[in-house]
């Protein structure tokens, strides 16, 4: 049982040019591109800088969500599931490059300390970015203004189903007249 981590951000999407970073965390197996198994966590939080590109911002809702599975990772730890590396997703192929050390920005002054971070933490091995599309990354739900019809649709993918709960209720319930 690993943790792993969906990151997304919407660039000036928010008033006063914020942009907003979503988060999906879940609990897996470690393979390259884990399956969603529940969500544990989900983030949707506002930027409070303003971010001068969609990189940044991405890089931005990586550090927050990154942050996040910190100490997830540590609780986890605790409890006896040894953690490897993280995987992170991104759907951004600039982040995931500036991150991963494929591509060095021309002005890495303008990058905010916190970017690095996510440089050293990967190097300390506690997370593990990549990048697939953005409709793969559940995160991107958190993100975006979306139509009712879509979140009907979604619902399926963050929500125990109706099925699955009355299932618990009636083995609850059985257990307590056994009991």
């Amino acid at each position: 049982m690993i943790l792993a981590v969906h990151s997304d951000a919407s660039y000036l999407s928010e008033p006063k040019a914020r942009s907003r970073a979503g988060g999906h965390f879940f609990l897996s197996h470690d393979t390259d591109n884990p399956p969603n198994n529940c969500a544990i966590l989900n983030i949707a939080h506002i930027i409070k800088h303003v971010m001068s590109s969609a990189t940044k911002a991405e890089l931005a809702a990586l550090y927050i969500m990154a942050r996040e599975a910190v100490y997830i990772r540590i609780i986890l730890e605790e409890m006896g599931h040894k953690q490897p590396p993280t995987p992170i997703q991104t759907d951004n192929a600039m982040a995931e490059g500036v991150i991963n050390s494929k591509i060095t920005p021309k002005r890495t002054k303008a990058m905010d300390m916190r970017f690095h971070w996510l440089r050293d933490r990967e190097c300390q091995e506690q997370f593990r970015f990549y990048l697939r599309p953005g409709k793969t990354n559940y995160a991107d739900y958190w993100t975006k203004h979306h139509l009712p019809s879509h979140h009907v649709n979604m619902r399926k993918e963050f929500l125990t189903p109706a099925v699955v709960i009355e299932m618990l209720k009636m083995n609850k319930s059985t257990v307590a007249r056994a009991a």
